[in-house]
């Protein structure tokens, strides 16, 4: 097994699956990318991530300043935002709607 040192390294390196059905009826080989291996569990990892060092690059946030990430999710969105966000040493502000899954409120409490 080995040891990653920050959830950074791990967004996007899921592994892919042979879909065998779809691969049949095309004559192509067609793969799935299990983006639910993702840390935050959700494709929506990749794009908090992209978001936060977007952010970071253009000056807009600073690593570890007193800046702080506020979003107004869904739930995945918001969660791999936090993830991102706590990497760089950033505090996050994450609003879910009452009606939200108590999972994914545990979650986000949790990020």
């Amino acid at each position: 097994m080995s040891i990653v040192k920050a959830f950074a390294r791990l967004v996007g390196g899921t592994r892919l699956v042979r879909l065998e059905g779809p691969s049949r009826a095309t004559g192509c080989t067609i793969l799935g990318k299990c983006e639910y291996e993702n840390p935050g569990g959700s494709v929506k990892d990749r794009a908090g991530l992209w978001m936060v060092r977007a952010a970071l690059e253009s000056g807009e946030l600073r690593e570890g300043s007193p800046g702080v990430i506020v979003e107004g999710t869904a739930g995945n969105t918001g969660i791999g935002l936090a993830l991102a966000g706590g990497c760089y040493g950033l505090k996050s502000v994450i609003v879910l709607a009452s009606s939200q899954s108590q999972e994914k409120k545990r979650h986000s409490a949790s990020s």
